[in-house]
């Protein structure tokens, strides 16, 4: 894992929030390193507010904030390149996901296996 800012995929905040028990995520956690952005908190607030989980939702609110800045001809080479790869189904959230760990060059924490599967052609960090 690298010492710079990790962001940490929805996939791994709704087990985390599940059962309480990813320690490399608490470790992240102590260290300061996990960040967050609008598509992320977008995905979780409204189950976390409906849940009455407030006191979850106000601790995602107080991670660094990585502001989204969506290139679109990229997103659709990452997606003309996951078809031609085989790889299928991948969601524009997800491509606006990889498109930022990219740019920014921060680590991505994620259990969605289609970034497993992107990391064998495209170059990004992934924690899984």
């Amino acid at each position: 894992m690298s010492d710079h800012r990790v962001l940490v995929d929805s996939s791994v905040w709704i087990d985390y929030f599940k059962s309480g028990n990813i320690p490399i995520l608490d470790r992240m956690i102590t260290e300061d390193l996990v960040c967050t952005n609008e598509l992320i908190l977008t995905e979780l607030s409204p189950f976390l507010e409906h849940k009455g989980r407030y006191d979850i939702l106000e601790n995602l609110l107080e991670l660094e904030m990585i502001p989204l800045s969506i290139d679109w001809q990229l997103i659709q080479k990452y997606q003309l390149l996951n078809l031609q790869k085989g790889v299928n189904k991948v969601g524009i959230p997800d491509l606006i996901i990889l498109q930022q760990v990219i740019h920014k060059r921060i680590s991505l924490f994620s259990f969605d296996k289609h970034f497993k599967l992107m990391q064998d052609y495209l170059n990004f960090e992934l924690i899984a």
